[in-house]
C-alpha cells in the first residue's frame, strides 16, 4: 500500500513551524514527513536553514508513529558518511516508526559555503558509492575498516545501532544516478513533472540495472512541486522562497542572493511554468494520482507551497488524501 508523506520545506519555513505543520499533516491523515536538507535556502529574502537532523530529532519524539525522512541530505562533504549513519539510527532509535534516508549528490549551494570544492558529477558518483557502502554496512551492524579513495573508517561501529532496517533512497534525475541507485541504494527518489520523461530518463534506466543485477523489484518514491494559487498573483507569493531551485545556475551558485536576483531577472511566467500549479482539489489530484496509478509508488510525497500553508494541509487531508488512498 502506497504510503502518502507531506513534505517539510526547510528553505521556507523555520523549524518551529515544520514541527506545527508536521503535526497538522498526522492529524489531517498524512502517513510519513519528508524534510529536505540544505545549509543555505534558495533565495535569501523570503528564506530559512535549519539543521535538519536536530529538526528530525524534535520531530521523532512530536510524532514518533509517523515515518519521517530525508528529502533528500547529501552524505559526501559536511557529514561523513559514518556520522550520517550514526545520526539515522539515533532519528530510527527515538522514533517507533519508520526512518528513511533519502540521498543525493547535492548542490554547489551547501557546501560551496563551507570551503569545499564541489566537482563534476563523476566524482560525485563515485564519492556517492563509496558512502553508501559505509553507510549500508555501517547500519547492517558491521565493526568497518574501509580503506576508500574518498573516505576512510578504521574499527568504526554504530554503538546505538537502528532498532529496524533503514531503507536508502536516492534521488535521481538522469539514468546515471537511476542506474546508481538501483545498484547502491534501496530504491528511487524521483521528481515528477512529466511522466513519460521520468520513466524514459529514470524509470526505465533504474528497472533495466535491477533486472541486470537480478535484484528485487525498483522501490519507488514519487513527488511533484505544485503551487497550490487562486491566481497568478496568488501563486507567484507562494513561490518566492523556490524561485531560485530552478534558477539556471543552480547546481553552481553558492550565494541565495545570486540565485535571486537570477531568478528575478526571468520573466515570471518562465519561472512559474517550472512548477505545477493547482487552484483546485480536482486539479491537485489530476497532478498527483499518476504518481499512484501509473508510478505504483511506495512513497508520494506531496511538495506543496501556498499563501496559508495550515488550510492547505487541512485540505489536503480532507479532500486530497481520501481521493488518492482509493
Amino acid at each position: 500500500m502506497t504510503k502518502f508523506a507531506y513534505f517539510l520545506g526547510s528553505e521556507q519555513w523555520q523549524p518551529e513551524e515544520l514541527i506545527d505543520h508536521a503535526k497538522l499533516a498526522k492529524e489531517v491523515g498524512f502517513d510519513m514527513v519528508t524534510i529536505s536538507e540544505h545549509f543555505h535556502p534558495w533565495v535569501d529574502d523570503h528564506s530559512a536553514s535549519n539543521f535538519t537532523w536536530s529538526t528530525l530529532g524534535a520531530l521523532a519524539v512530536t510524532i514518533p508513529d509517523m515515518d519521517l525522512g530525508t528529502g533528500v541530505t547529501t552524505p559526501l562533504w559536511r557529514m561523513h558518511p559514518g556520522v550520517v549513519a550514526q545520526a539515522s539510527a539515533t532519528i530510527d532509535r527515538l522514533s517507533s516508526s519508520t526512518f528513511h534516508l533519502g540521498v543525493g549528490t547535492g548542490e554547489n549551494l551547501n557546501e560551496g559555503p563551507l570551503g569545499y570544492d564541489f566537482p563534476k558529477y563523476e566524482e560525485r558518483a563515485n564519492r556517492m558509492r563509496e558512502s553508501l557502502e559505509i553507510i549500508r554496512r555501517l547500519l547492517d551492524g558491521e565493526k568497518l575498516n574501509y580503506d576508500g579513495e574518498f573516505y576512510q573508517t578504521k574499527q568504526a561501529k554504530l554503538y546505538s545501532p537502528p532498532k529496524d532496517h533503514i531503507p536508502i533512497w536516492m534521488a535521481a534525475g538522469g539514468p546515471k544516478s537511476a542506474s546508481l541507485a538501483a545498484e547502491y541504494a534501496d530504491g528511487v527518489m524521483i521528481s515528477v513533472k512529466d511522466p513519460k520523461d521520468a520513466y524514459e530518463k529514470v524509470i526505465d534506466p533504474a528497472k533495466n540495472k535491477t533486472k541486470e543485477l537480478k535484484k528485487d523489484n525498483l522501490r519507488l518514491h514519487t513527488y511533484r512541486w505544485t503551487m497550490f494559487a487562486k491566481d497568478d498573483e496568488d501563486a507567484w507569493e507562494a513561490l518566492k522562497s523556490w524561485r531560485g531551485l530552478r534558477a539556471p545556475n543552480r547546481l553552481q551558485e553558492i550565494d541565495p542572493a545570486a540565485l535571486r536576483e537570477t531568478a528575478d531577472s526571468l520573466p515570471k511566467d518562465e519561472i512559474m511554468s517550472k512548477f505545477s500549479r493547482a487552484s483546485s482539489i480536482e486539479e491537485l489530484k489530476e497532478i498527483y494520482h499518476p504518481l499512484v496509478s501509473d508510478f505504483e509508488s511506495e512513497i508520494v510525497t506531496i511538495q506543496i507551497s501556498s499563501t496559508n500553508q495550515e488550510e492547505t494541509i487541512k485540505l489536503l487531508g480532507k479532500e486530497l488524501l481520501p481521493i488518492l488512498k482509493k
